[in-house]
């Protein structure tokens, strides 16, 4: 493990941070958990936590001591001084003379002590921390340390590596409890340089921020040490098992397995519960679930007990997917889907009876499905969420590999990885905000970097859909999609129909698969219909109506795998019915657009697929440039002003209001062959 601690770098943390009001305990704290944070083997996603004991001024001048420790949740790959709220100290340390707390009021008692109200929770293992005697406080999930404890002579195997330098914990569940438990040990090897917390975690302690993340690295690294003299990089952990010679795709086993994991909620209007999934693959992750002996070490448990809140206590086995027989691995998982929520459901059951019956049972589906021969497909809510869990799983295989290269991977008992999961301090970090109508919906929009398909992009990304922007410039889709965080900027023709495959198998990949198509990609080719030449005129067709039948059946056969349902949305312009002069190689492609939507609607309808689109025109960004303002309004013989506002409604129309559109026919759950009119009230191109 690389220590990267620099000298000019803390000098330049301390420097900056004061400037803010921060003293120099505050910013070397805030330097060091960063330094960790940074470090994916260390900790994820809100995980560890870190503190040091200070003083600080409060409102009335007076120096009070106070405990900063790592607010619940926030990352510390990110943290900045405000994460690290500061508490009253002894009040803190005065708890630990009480032989009961329990969370309610531990939680309580961190909030009534901290010197701003407005600060958020303070760590849930705050009281771990004001128990020990150190100024500063590392804690980490080190994934070394992880696969020395998570065996079963896991204590042996530890105290062997570190000798006096750590003390030991048992396992316990964090709070109150652990905090009490940690404090006696330390005071029983009051020389030793941090902890072990079985099955758990590392603590490390310093007088300064340096010294505590020094002995941080040193630690891990004593770990890695460890495991090097067993695992070298040739051999083999796990004895493989019997594969198909041919594997499908990832791209076309990930709508099947999002289909399976959907649970319809409104029958009458077509509504499910999706899950957005993340497709990963690597050396280590085909060698861990390509194993012969995948269910006994893939089904053991987390390797640390906060996983557990996103990613279950447990994955998924699927089938491995044979090529050109996924109608047998479709069968194949939804049995193994079944099963494992039945299980899951048995296992909320015994727990939670044995502990009260009080708990609220969460959704039954995975998080984690593993499939020998391609890889792991992380589940979430959003793309966020099963980037976590994809995160979390790949942590969870290296722990594995690395404790089953030694030994044999052992996790906490099953009432315990229940306990963390459905711990309400735990599950707070998940929060309970509603959820927005397009959450967990994917969008696919083409012509992704003009101004109406970033209008549109935004317009779904603000209604909680993951969006995915396709277009042929590079450059331009990358600049759209910086500003959108989580979009997928997927370059493509959408004229040449391998390209579109391409695109849309990446769109699978990354989210599962395609719920909504916006059909956006266009450009208006001019000239007299009756000397226009063939080329000019094939060309338009090729973009204004081929691609959007190319695109259209790409995005239908990833929902008919689906088998949830669909939106298809289409820009048609008012050529397609309101044609002008000298537009025809435009407006002739569009008509023939207008058709193929309504053709949509009537052969896909019965499967829940929806097909509609947007007649916009004299669009103030987007569909016509400013060049062509000036030219069609000296045409016509009007002003700029008086073009741009020609309608009945006399307002201008913008891009966004285009967007707009596009949004509101994806949540019209009951319409489908329908034209809705976005350009201020010109009646001649006015529809159903």
């Amino acid at each position: 493990m690389q220590n990267l601690w620099r000298d000019d770098e803390a000098r330049a943390a301390i420097a900056r941070y004061a400037e803010q009001g921060v003293n120099e305990d505050l910013a070397l704290r805030t330097y060091t958990t960063r330094l960790l944070g940074g470090e994916p083997r260390l900790v994820l996603h809100g995980g560890g936590n870190t503190s040091v004991k200070t003083v600080i001024e409060d409102i009335c001048g007076d120096a009070v001591e106070v405990l900063c420790v790592k607010g619940s949740g926030w990352d510390m790959g990110s943290i900045e001084p405000p994460g690290l709220p500061a508490v009253q100290l002894a009040p803190l340390r005065r708890l630990r003379a009480l032989d009961h707390l329990s969370d309610e009021e531990m939680v309580n008692q961190q909030r009534l002590n901290l010197l701003d109200s407005q600060a958020p929770n303070p760590s849930v293992e705050t009281l771990l921390h004001a128990f020990l005697p150190h100024k500063f406080v590392d804690h980490t999930h080190s994934n070394a340390v992880l696969a020395l404890t998570d065996q079963p002579n896991g204590a042996e195997i530890c105290a062997a590596v570190y000798g006096d330098r750590v003390a030991l914990v048992p396992y316990i569940m964090p709070g109150f409890a652990l905090a009490k438990k940690a404090a006696e040990v330390q005071e029983a090897n009051p020389d030793c340089e941090g902890m072990v917390l079985l099955k758990h975690g590392v603590f490390s302690f310093g007088d300064t921020a340096k010294e505590a993340y020094d002995r941080m690295i040193d630690l891990v690294s004593m770990a890695e040490a460890r495991l090097a003299e067993t695992a070298g990089a040739d051999r083999q952990v796990f004895a493989g098992a019997e594969l198909p010679t041919e594997i499908a795709a990832a791209a076309e086993v990930a709508p099947l397995l999002r289909g399976l994991l959907a649970v319809e909620i409104d029958p009458e209007n077509g509504k499910y519960d999706r899950f957005v999934l993340s497709f990963r693959s690597s050396e280590a992750i085909r060698r861990f679930v390509d194993g012969a002996d995948l269910k006994r070490y893939g089904l053991a448990g987390t390797v640390t007990p906060d996983h557990s809140i996103r990613i279950k206590s447990w994955p998924v086995v699927l089938p491995p997917p044979k090529a050109g027989r996924l109608d047998e691995f479709a069968a194949g998982a939804a049995k193994a889907i079944a099963e494992y929520e039945v299980n899951y459901i048995d296992y909320f059951t015994r727990n939670n009876q044995a502990t009260g019956g009080d708990k609220t049972q969460l959704d039954p589906a995975p998080r984690v499905a593993l499939v020998p021969g391609l890889g792991l497909f992380a589940v979430g809510n959003s793309a966020k969420a099963a980037g976590i869990a994809g995160d979390l799983a790949e942590t969870t295989i290296d722990v594995i590999t690395a404790a089953e290269s030694m030994g044999r991977f052992e996790s906490i008992p099953e009432p315990d990885l229940f306990d963390i999961e459905y711990w309400s301090l735990e599950q707070a970090k998940l929060g309970k905000a509603k959820e927005k109508p397009l959450s967990r919906h994917v969008v696919a929009i083409t012509g992704g970097a003009g101004a109406i398909g970033a209008a549109t992009a935004a317009a779904f990304a603000a209604a909680g859909a993951e969006v995915a922007l396709i277009d042929r410039d590079a450059d331009a889709l990358a600049t759209v999609a910086v500003k959108l965080p989580g979009a997928l900027a997927v370059p493509c023709d959408v004229t040449d129909r391998a390209s579109v495959d391409a695109a849309f198998s990446k769109i699978s990949e990354a989210f599962g698969g395609v719920d909504i198509l916006v059909s956006n990609a266009g450009a208006a080719w001019q000239g007299r219909i009756g000397e226009v030449s063939d080329e000019v005129l094939r060309r338009s067709f090729e973009l204004n109506f081929f691609a959007h039948q190319s695109v259209a059946q790409a995005a239908v056969a990833i929902m008919e795998k689906q088998k949830t349902g669909g939106v298809l949305l289409f820009n048609v312009s008012k050529q397609a019915v309101n044609p002008g002069p000298n537009f025809g190689p435009y407006g002739l492609p569009k008509a023939a657009t207008l058709s193929l939507v309504r053709q949509y609607a009537v052969d896909y309808g019965a499967d829940g697929i929806r097909a509609n689109a947007v007649n916009a025109d004299r669009i103030r960004s987007g569909l016509l440039t400013e060049d062509m303002v000036e030219q069609r309004s000296t045409a016509r013989g009007v002003s700029r002003e008086t073009y741009m506002r020609g309608n009945l409604l006399k307002r201008e129309v913008y891009a966004k209001d285009v967007a707009q559109a596009f949004v509101d026919l994806a949540l019209a759950e009951k319409t489908t062959g329908s034209v809705t009119t976005v350009d201020g009230g010109n009646i001649a191109a006015a529809l159903r």
